[in-house]
């Protein structure tokens, strides 16, 4: 069995997807997908305790992750990561250059987030099977894409500011068959100023994008009140949110856990940090562009 560890904000000192919409056809339901993903269940009154039900990553096919998913989404999975890889040869999209290597660092691991996010939603009250989810700095479309394909009922905005690589997303949508994606070009900062993308997300997830103090400022501006803003870290990113607590206040929001997802990878733990938004975000955040990362809060 996999392990999915909580670490409680008091064990570490602080509280641990262009404006195209393309076609896709049916796939498996969510509901039917969610329904054998491995379960997270923290305390339903308090999320200041360590639970220690768990789950894990592999690096073939045939992990629970992957194998909750229907043949069709299977065959996108498949065609996604030959896309990569082939574009890869091109531009700089991935370092990793072979597809078992691509399903255990990339794609398993962006699938982790999806039991965290349906836990928290639910504590309170937010439906789960229609959720806007913006994927700030996307790159490769990871997470985005990843959980476009396994969560068909969400609507993913995939955010990126290099041309290449938005028309790289945009090529692969298409190729895959996704009606619920949509690429946006540009950087947060704007789009967290814009009214048309400011706090309307009830998801932001990013992943190897920045620092917890930089993606708090990028992020939070574009979650609407009581949605969630969700990190994908390394083993050990406790330093890296303590330093962050101030920025994460300064965007009306709160740390809620750090969640471990114990990987048989050779790279080791993966954890998501998970922080809801409580509160607007000052107009006067995020800052201009390059400013959160030249002077991070």
């Amino acid at each position: 069995m996999s392990s999915f560890v909580c670490l409680s904000p008091d064990r570490i000192m602080l509280s641990f997807c262009s404006n195209r919409i393309l076609r896709a056809p049916s796939s498996l339901s969510l509901g039917t997908f969610i329904e054998h993903l491995p379960t997270f269940s923290p305390s339903a009154s308090t999320f200041r305790r360590i639970n220690r039900k768990a789950f894990t990553t592999n690096a073939s096919l045939s992990t629970p992750l992957i194998e909750a998913l229907s043949p069709r989404q299977k065959e996108q999975i498949d065609l996604y990561v030959d896309t990569l890889l082939q574009w890869n040869q091109k531009m700089n999209l991935t370092a990793v250059t072979e597809k078992s290597e691509v399903m255990e660092r990339h794609i398993d691991d962006s699938m982790a987030i999806i039991p965290p996010i349906q836990t928290y939603l639910s504590q309170y009250g937010t439906s789960f099977d229609d959720l806007k989810l913006v994927d700030v700095g996307s790159g490769a479309g990871l997470p985005g894409l990843v959980l476009a394909i396994a969560c068909p009922g969400w609507k993913v905005t995939l955010m990126e500011s290099m041309v290449k690589r938005c028309a790289f997303l945009e090529h692969t949508a298409g190729l895959i068959g996704l009606s619920n994606v949509r690429v946006i070009r540009g950087r947060a900062e704007d789009f967290g100023q814009d009214r048309s993308t400011r706090e309307i997300f009830d998801v932001a997830v990013a992943r190897a994008v920045a620092e917890m103090r930089v993606l708090a400022e990028y992020c939070l501006p574009l979650v609407r009140v009581g949605g969630l803003f969700v990190a994908a870290k390394g083993h050990d990113p406790a330093l890296e949110v303590r330093r962050a607590e101030k920025a994460v206040s300064l965007m009306g929001a709160s740390i809620l856990q750090i969640c471990s997802v114990e990987s048989h990878g050779p790279y080791g733990q993966r954890t998501a940090i998970v922080v809801r938004k409580d509160n607007p975000t000052p107009r006067k955040y995020p800052r201009d562009p390059g400013i959160p990362a030249r002077l991070p809060l």
